[in-house]
């Protein structure tokens, strides 16, 4: 199919796409949004102050209560629960905690099996949580399918299955015939399956969920609540509002791209955006045109890749490749939307499902993602060890974000466990350089992947370098 063809159809099939994120849209499914809290106003006192409502801020409010279920525990949120990252999301819900095994092998090789055995243990944990608190997020524990549509990304699949298969778990490599049983598109080569590797689930199901959970244990939600300022008090920590203040003992700081007045974590995020797109839901002609009967969550193996998954209405969700950063780190409404990217993610598309033509995509969004030089989270503390922050997810968080709460829980504590001696809890990424070094930086580090996709993998001086010191990224 010609460039010029498929860019006629991909403007076709987006002529009339939503700038809504797929998950938020309550005409989907009749699904209810949950009415706004009210805001902070006046002072409140507290054990324990969580400041974020994503799903970092969600697990350390739920997992407080459960862990002391007499400990008072305020949740505030600068808009409404779930409304960022956490409720624009893929809906993958993987077990790694290190942004991949390669990722995680390359930077920590000593402790990459216990990182592994700790994430499987994390996402079993999350699925327990999930049937404990009757939360319906449509959650599919379907494994991952990654696919190689050149030959060099099926030898890295062959090698990556190797390792996991060395550490116990049970992998297969599927050639060209196999994995198109499994999911029909001419363009693979090849591919991998890992059962235990990921979830599916419905992602603002799941944080509307987690905060009905908290409501429900007697956590107090505050939105419309951005924190301007931290003042240390004797015995604690004062969280000002415009209207009002949280004095706590203990604060958890789950804010992800928006660093806020908490300043020493401004030079290791960087707000980089993501863009999907969704489909109208296949027809039975449809389905069995492309296969998929397992419904695996999908990613190709490419620097630069995709990742797609099937709704619970058998849409296919489609995103990724461009990521997209903004010079000073600039978070803007309009950024949410990126013709050129929806254009360019409906081309793939159907260069990926050509059997395909003719579907219309109903949703086509963005969001902003906080990515570090590690592509992982970090984590650390502030005032004393009254404050502790985890961040730098990088895309994918819907899973490790309940680690990282429980980190940041340990830490306010004092408690020395299993998590907190981890190298990966213990160290920090390399801060990224001031503008303009930083922009000029990621995109060099853009073009250089991309280049590195159209040479076989082959990475460049750029990127070797950048491998030396600990900053390459290869997933």
């Amino acid at each position: 199919m010609s460039r010029a063809i498929a860019s006629s159809a991909a403007r076709a099939a987006l002529a009339e796409a939503s700038p809504t994120p797929f998950w938020l849209d309550p005409g989907i499914d009749g699904h209810e949004v949950p009415e706004s809290a009210p805001a902070l106003s006046g002072e409140v006192a507290t054990d324990l102050a969580v400041v974020g409502a994503g799903y970092s801020g969600l697990w350390a409010a739920l997992i407080a209560k459960e862990r002391d279920p007499d400990r008072e525990v305020v949740l505030i949120e600068a808009k409404t629960a779930g409304w960022a990252a956490s409720g624009r999301n893929g809906g993958f819900c993987a077990a790694s905690l290190t942004h991949g095994f390669d990722n995680g092998a390359s930077r920590w090789p000593d402790e990459i099996a216990d990182l592994e055995r700790l994430g499987r243990a994390n996402l079993d944990e999350i699925e327990a949580a999930i049937a404990r608190h009757g939360i319906d997020c449509e959650f599919e524990r379907t494994g991952e399918l990654l696919v190689a549509t050149e030959r060099w990304q099926a030898d890295g699949l062959a090698e990556h299955a190797a390792d996991l298969q060395a550490l116990g778990y049970a992998t297969e490599v599927l050639s060209r015939e196999e994995v198109r049983a499994e999911v029909d598109s001419p363009t693979y080569v090849g591919g991998m399956f890992d059962p235990g590797a990921v979830a599916m689930l419905h992602p603002a199901k799941l944080a509307w969920g987690l905060r009905r959970a908290c409501l429900n244990l007697g956590v107090r939600i505050y939105e419309q609540t951005p924190i301007r300022h931290i003042r240390s008090i004797p015995g604690g920590l004062r969280l000002e509002s415009t209207n009002g203040s949280v004095t706590a003992c203990r604060v958890a700081w789950a804010t992800g791209a928006f660093p806020g007045p908490l300043r020493r974590i401004r030079h290791f995020v960087a707000p980089v955006y993501d863009y999907a797109l969704m489909t109208e839901p296949l027809s039975a002609d449809q389905m069995a045109a492309i296969g998929w009967k397992n419904r695996q969550g999908l990613s190709d193996s490419a620097n630069q890749f995709h990742y797609y998954r099937l709704s619970a209405d058998n849409r296919v969700l489609w995103g990724g490749y461009d990521v997209i950063y903004h010079y000073g780190g600039k978070v803007r409404p309009e950024y949410d939307q990126r013709p050129q990217t929806f254009e360019r993610l409906a081309d793939h598309f159907f260069a990926t499902f050509p059997q395909l033509q003719g579907l219309r995509f109903t949703h086509a969004w963005g969001g902003v993602i906080d990515t570090c030089s590690r592509f992982c989270a970090f984590f650390g503390q502030a005032y004393g060890g009254r404050l502790a922050y985890a961040s730098g997810y990088t895309g994918l968080g819907v899973g490790a974000t309940r680690f990282g709460a429980e980190v940041m829980l340990d830490h306010l504590e004092g408690e020395e466990t299993e998590r907190t001696r981890l190298e990966m809890v213990r160290s920090k990424p390399v801060p990224f350089p001031p503008e303009p070094v930083r922009y000029a930086g990621i995109e060099l580090t853009r073009r250089a992947i991309a280049s590195a996709d159209r040479n076989h993998g082959r990475r460049n001086l750029w990127l070797k370098t950048l491998d030396k010191f600990g900053l390459g990224f290869d997933s």
